[in-house]
């Protein structure tokens, strides 16, 4: 077991302008003050998952090693929680930081090379130790697996990737369809399954970044399934889960399933002829909206359908499931404004290449369809858009004339605000309310998403060996400890789930980000001229969050 150190000496809390020390520290020269934040949070949370144990068991390394694979990555996990950057002079990070106080890790010893080859063991042994640290994080903190959100999200790379070997071991970076626009960048591929108890990520894959999301079902599938043991758990996915193969062999396998259909799948036509009338009102309110007034919230309806997917070849059987048609008010609104104005945009564009026909930009039929079809893409207005163009046989001029079909766009007004859930669930299990909410669910995953993207700063990634990216994308781990703070906070935060003064003086549910704000003041005094070092008082709002938390930082785990 890890022993956790404070480097020979405990630090005492500063109290009304006195300094209380057990020991003195003995880990060099005197220096500057040293950040503290949210380090000793992070230190608790790893040695409850036994993070650098179970790497070090599966990863094992030299016994002259000045650091073991598990010490550098619980620190580069550290980094990702306090300050993330670019994966460079981490060292300079570990020094400014508490880093070897709190976690035992000297600064100089976090070179680049030494990270890179930290990433490399944890690429080699990533399936097993993820799992295994999932399956603790499950037991330790009593984690409920029954219902997992799954989903997938790309993430962009820069440089030059040369390296054909690693393809079929390792994540490869390609050209594929990347959720930030940016084609013109290789991109790698993330997948993540987070229990609907507290949204923690209690698996995690990588992939190559061109696969195909639905290609990756039945492997996930099957980790999920040894994940959750002899429970039956249902799994909530996105659109991507749909498709005749992916449903029938998760019906198989006794799993339940909730995602919505894919528009290929259920077209605007079967949609429009749901009726908003006859549709039963849902009594939802997800949490972005529960201090809006009833008249400014968005208002749900349900009805219950089937929906029947035709299997790749004649011999398939058809799979009838269970759908429920849902319509949002608010997404009808925001359906019916985009459209105007994308259809309005695109006939101030025609307009002007009208104008313009037989000009030096528009000669002949062949610069005018380039430019017609520019416009379709650009406004997204194909689905409506009847172009003709032609030539005047007595001038020899381009002749332009395009119209919106009404039909086209009496279906999708009609369609506006619906779309259609499937699952394998009797209506026993859930009534339709309980579908649809369990599906408004899935939020849950994009938000450990733009988690990971965005405070733990784990994407755009500048590696450029494939090896070291692999080993990267599993520092989702860090996103599992951000995920676990967050669950622990908001459990012991009490009936009204808030903490006062956490943002803007006022109380608010705890999220991981405003921990981390509310913390980062904290420092840490190294000892100097013989007197022992000590950690400042924490403000009132502080040590309410470390109390929160459970977390002395003046002692180990």
């Amino acid at each position: 077991m890890v022993s956790w150190p404070l480097v020979r000496g405990v630090f005492c809390l500063a109290r009304s302008g006195s300094v209380q020390a057990t020991a003195v520290l003995d880990y060099g020269p005197p220096n500057s003050d040293k950040q503290l934040g949210v380090l000793p949070v992070v230190r608790d949370v790893l040695a409850r998952l036994d993070l650098l144990d179970t790497i070090d068991r599966l990863c094992p390394i030299r016994r002259d090693a000045g650091l073991t694979h598990g010490q550098v990555i619980a620190a580069l996990i550290a980094n990702r929680v306090t300050e993330p950057a670019a994966l460079v002079r981490v060292e300079d990070w570990a020094a400014q930081w508490a880093v070897e106080e709190i976690l035992g890790t000297p600064a100089h010893l976090l070179n680049d090379d030494r990270i890179g080859r930290a990433l490399e063991a944890l690429a080699e042994q990533d399936e097993t130790v993820v799992g295994s640290i999932g399956a603790t994080a499950i037991r330790e903190f009593g984690i409920d697996v029954s219902q997992l959100h799954g989903d997938m999200t790309s993430m962009s790379l820069y440089g030059l990737y040369n390296h054909p070997e690693a393809g079929g071991e390792y994540a490869t970076p390609r050209f594929g369809h990347p959720k930030d626009g940016r084609t013109d960048l290789r991109q790698v591929q993330a997948g993540l399954a987070v229990s609907a108890d507290g949204g923690i990520p209690v698996l995690a894959r990588a992939y190559d970044g061109g696969a195909a999301e639905i290609s990756q079902v039945d492997e996930a599938m099957r980790a999920m399934r040894d994940l959750a043991g002899p429970r039956r758990f249902l799994l909530v996915g996105d659109r991507k889960l749909v498709s005749y193969r992916n449903l029938t062999a998760i019906d198989e396998t006794g799993v339940r399933f909730v995602a919505p259909a894919p528009r290929s799948i259920v077209p605007p036509a079967v949609l429009a002829t749901q009726d908003v009338a006859t549709a039963a009102i849902v009594h939802y309110v997800p949490a972005r909206e529960a201090d809006l007034f009833a008249h400014q919230r968005d208002l749900h309806r349900v009805r219950e359908g089937t929906v029947t997917l035709n299997g790749p070849t004649a011999a398939d059987p058809p799979a009838t499931y269970r759908a429920v048609f849902a319509h949002s008010a608010r997404r009808a609104q925001a359906s019916r404004t985009a459209r105007e104005a994308a259809i309005e945009k695109a006939r101030t564009d025609l307009a002007r290449v009208h104008r313009t026909l037989g000009g030096r930009y528009y000669r002949d039929t062949d610069a005018v369809d380039t430019r017609v079809a520019k416009i379709t893409a650009e406004r997204k207005v194909g689905r409506w858009l009847r172009v003709h163009t032609d030539t005047d046989l007595d001038t020899g001029k381009p002749l332009l004339v395009w119209h919106f079909d009404a039909e086209t766009l009496a279906v999708d007004e009609n369609a506006d605000g619906w779309f259609a859930v499937l699952t394998n669930l009797t209506t026993d299990e859930a009534d339709a309310d309980e579908v649809l909410v369990t599906y408004k669910g899935q939020e849950a995953v994009e938000r450990r998403y733009s988690a990971l993207k965005g405070p733990l700063g784990i994407a755009p990634v500048f590696l450029q060996n494939p090896k070291r990216i692999h080993g990267l994308i599993h520092l989702l781990l860090s996103l599992l400890v951000w995920a676990l703070i967050e669950r622990e906070a908001r459990r012991a935060a009490g009936p009204s789930g808030k903490v006062a003064g956490l943002y803007a003086r006022r109380p608010a549910v705890p999220t991981t980000l405003l921990i981390v704000r509310a913390l980062a003041p904290m420092r840490l005094v190294p000892g100097r001229d013989g007197q022992p070092g000590y950690i400042p008082r924490p403000t009132p709002l502080q040590q309410r969050v470390l109390d929160l938390l459970g977390v002395d930082p003046t002692h180990p785990p």
